[in-house]
């Protein structure tokens, strides 16, 4: 029981002792600056990712219209033209049959 009080005293006046509060002190503020530059780095990065999920959302709509645009328009094209759009889509499975039979 001797030998844990004086370890415990020898522990104890290490603690107090200039360069171990200097050293505990130094670690404080560095542990400090370290939370508010990761705080500032968090809160970018949060308001970034708010921007671009904004950003990819708005052109998600756009290209779906495009997309919706682009397929109302052939379907106009084949309603108007019905043997030209029939003639369209037998030469393009002719051109796609005849590349896939040359592999």
């Amino acid at each position: 029981m001797a030998t844990s009080q004086s370890a415990n005293s020898k522990t104890n006046s290490g603690l107090n002792s200039p360069v171990t509060e200097k050293a505990s002190e130094a670690a404080h503020h560095a542990v400090d600056a370290m939370a508010v530059k990761a705080a500032t780095a968090e809160d970018s990065l949060r308001k970034t990712a708010a921007s671009s999920q904004e950003s990819l959302a708005h052109k998600q709509e756009e290209i779906k219209q495009q997309l919706q645009s682009g397929y109302s328009k052939s379907r106009e094209f084949a309603a108007q033209n019905p043997v030209a759009a029939a003639g369209i889509a037998f030469a393009a499975g002719m051109l796609v049959s005849a590349l896939l039979r040359r592999r």
